[in-house]
């Protein structure tokens, strides 16, 4: 882990409280498996226009 990311860390739930932080964290991580499974989803749409 980088040095300054822990104090940075340690200053947004201090200044924004721990829920907060977590959302946002969670947020952030969920955006890419959203995003790909979207994309598995037009694909999926696409290979059964296909078949038809």
């Amino acid at each position: 882990m980088d040095s300054t990311l822990v104090p940075s860390l340690v200053t947004l739930v201090s200044d924004l409280g721990f829920p907060v932080v977590m959302v946002l964290y969670l947020l952030f991580r969920f955006e890419k498996r959203i995003t790909a499974l979207a994309q598995s989803i037009d694909r999926l749409k696409e290979a059964v226009s296909q078949e038809k």
